[in-house]
């Protein structure tokens, strides 16, 4: 044997069983092992919440979308610096134009 203890449940015993939920709901918690604490309606709740807040772009950006043309090798080299190319291109136009205010 593997170690692995195997279910000796028959498939009408599984099907019977599942007619009859525990009083408490589907799965019954020891209270020994905190991890298998099922999580309560609020902290489901709570962690949906914290998963849509966190989608998509912060509150509260400068930026704004624009579109420009680039000759593509241009663009090629651009892209062929990797990941974060556009924000260090908006670095580069940033140093431009305080150049251009300076003179």
């Amino acid at each position: 044997m593997s170690g692995l203890e195997t279910n000796t449940l028959t498939r009408e015993e599984i099907l019977e069983a599942l007619k009859s939920p525990p009083p408490g709901g589907d799965f019954v918690w020891d209270g020994e092992d905190e991890d298998d604490r099922p999580m309560t309606r609020e902290e489901m709740l709570a962690g949906i919440e914290a998963y849509r807040r966190s989608r998509g772009r912060p509150a509260g950006t400068t930026k704004e979308q624009v579109a420009i043309r680039f000759d593509k090798d241009v663009l090629a080299a651009l892209r062929a610096t990797g990941k974060g190319w556009q924000t260090r291109v908006n670095e580069v136009m940033r140093e431009w134009v305080k150049g251009r205010k300076a003179a």
